[in-house]
């Protein structure tokens, strides 16, 4: 058995035996929604958000069962259970819930006339906060502005936010409770990290929807980003400050590392490789499991179909640093080029986004491609053999050689934002 499996099933042991009491370690926030009175114990929501009250609804739209709508409360950083009850007494329903920025929580729960149908799920709230720690100085993340303190305010600003979406979505109640579970972090650039809006998504953004609940995925990825930013911008800290023992962080940059050897500041075999150590030593200094992941290809083909490579030479090292470290490595790039080519030249356009009429972006995957990729990173946990791999919902498989129907995809899209929601400094401090 290798020595990080042997080390991190050590290390998982006391988290997975709490797993099953923690949902119900504290008395949890119950809300109810729709006409009537609340049932005993919940509050009754009918108003919009404001600071005072603490919770409400988004501005845009309320529960009328056509219509996604946004839900909020305040909450300190950490990790919760969310139980919701779905279901009308006299129409069936569909109903998709995301929290914070986008993140797929359930997909597409069904429910016939009448029926009632309960589903839970573990989320992580966070804010730019670190706190003093050792070797760690008190203080934040520097947040991009704008991107991250207005187009992104939602994933640092110390409230849960809940899409309710669907062709006929349906909430009946909604009950919150803080869980102390493990928790899978995710460092890594604009692949990764929860997009704001259509048509742009990430493997980050969709992976929760694959996890049972007992485990929550907290997303610290951001756009444009290398590892030498993650410890610039103090994200590596962040995660750091935060880590239990049993935790996992999967690692995965290059698309924009890759700028640093045009401009003669480092390059794949030498400062890529270092700072990877220096990520994989930080984690493993708290009792965290560090997974490196190679980063997937970009679209382009050649007269035969098959995909050129663009991170060749970053997968490679990448690999190298997971071997030379004794860390789980995750392939995303060789299964990428293994989806995008079973695809083929044309279908695989249905896996990136298309922000305008026939500009395709090369780089970056719609919800479609996301949801794939998302499926790849989870059987490389299982193929690593990652004791949080136990946490995969029931009945997953994938296979990247044969992918999901593209016409068989039916995860709605987010609704726009009518009002952005700058963080205060209270919040960035």
């Amino acid at each position: 058995m290798p020595t990080f499996l042997r080390a991190a099933l050590l290390l998982a042991v006391p988290f997975l035996a709490t797993v099953a009491a923690s949902a119900h370690a504290a008395t949890p926030r119950t809300f109810a929604f729709g006409p009537g009175d609340a049932p005993p114990g919940h509050t009754h929501v009918d108003a919009d958000y404001t600071p005072a009250r603490g919770y409400g609804f988004e501005p845009g739209a309320r529960p009328d069962g056509i219509h996604p709508f946004y839900f909020s409360v305040d909450l300190p950083e950490g990790n919760y259970t969310v139980t919701v009850t779905l279901g009308d007494d006299r129409a069936a329903t569909t109903t998709t819930v995301k929290s914070e920025l986008r993140r797929l929580m359930l997909e597409n729960v069904a429910t016939a006339p009448g029926q009632v149908v309960t589903r839970a799920f573990t989320v992580n709230v966070k804010t730019p906060r670190i706190p003093a720690g050792p070797g760690i100085a008190a203080g934040a993340v520097n947040l991009k502005a704008p991107r991250e303190t207005v187009d992104e305010a939602w994933n640092w600003d110390g409230r849960l936010t809940l899409e309710i979406n669907g062709a006929h979505p349906a909430v009946r109640t909604i009950a919150i409770a803080p869980a102390d579970v493990p928790t899978l972090y995710l460092l890594g650039d604009s692949t990764v990290c929860d997009q704001p809006a259509e048509p742009y998504n990430s493997w980050g953004q969709m992976l929760p929807r694959f996890f049972q609940p007992g485990i929550a995925v907290a997303n610290h990825g951001e756009s444009g980003e290398t590892y030498r930013d993650s410890i610039a911008r103090r994200r590596l800290d962040k995660v750091v400050s935060s880590l239990k023992p049993g935790d996992v962080v999967l690692m995965q940059f290059g698309h924009n590392d890759q700028k640093q050897l045009r401009d003669g500041k480092g390059g794949p075999f030498t400062t890529y490789k270092d700072e990877i150590r220096t990520h994989v030593a930080a984690v493993r200094a708290r009792g965290g499991l560090p997974v490196i992941v190679s980063s997937m290809e970009r679209r382009a083909f050649d007269a035969d179909g098959r995909v050129v490579p663009s991170l060749r030479d970053y997968a490679e090292a990448a690999r190298q640093s997971a071997r030379e470290l004794d860390a789980p490595f995750i392939d995303l790039n060789a299964m990428s080029r293994t989806l995008y080519e079973a695809l083929g030249p044309e279908g695989s356009k249905a896996a990136f986004a298309e922000p305008a009429p026939g500009r395709l972006d090369n780089t970056h995957h719609d919800s479609y491609g996301s949801y794939e990729l998302a499926k790849a990173v989870v059987l490389g946990l299982r193929q690593a053999r990652v004791p949080i791999a136990r946490f995969v919902v029931d009945g997953f498989a994938f296979d990247p050689a044969r992918p999901d129907p593209v016409a068989d995809f039916a995860v709605p899209p987010s609704p726009h934002r009518t009002e952005q929601r700058p963080l205060g400094d209270e919040v960035r401090r």
